[in-house]
């Protein structure tokens, strides 16, 4: 069977001529002192969420504390007749 080609095989005179016009466009851009930019840094593909966390301690204190809330507000004191 034989090979297919790629197109970095297939030079033709077109593309030998633009090979050789962005070298010498470079080397230009180069002796005049222009740098390529950096690549800005990327972040993750699955970034996390940010999630406000408390250590175990301070969240069972905080549970607790919402429910004597919760309690105090349900049991209001009875009218008197």
């Amino acid at each position: 069977m034989p090979k297919k080609k790629t197109p970095a095989q297939e030079d033709g005179a077109l593309m030998s001529a633009a090979k050789a016009v962005g070298t010498a466009a470079g080397k230009i851009a180069a002796l005049a002192g222009v740098t390529p930019e950096k690549p800005k840094s990327r972040l993750g593909r699955l970034v996390k969420a940010v999630k406000a966390r408390l250590p175990r301690k301070l969240k069972k204190a905080a549970q607790k504390k919402a429910a004597q809330k919760k309690a105090e507000k349900t049991s209001a004191p009875k009218a008197k007749k």
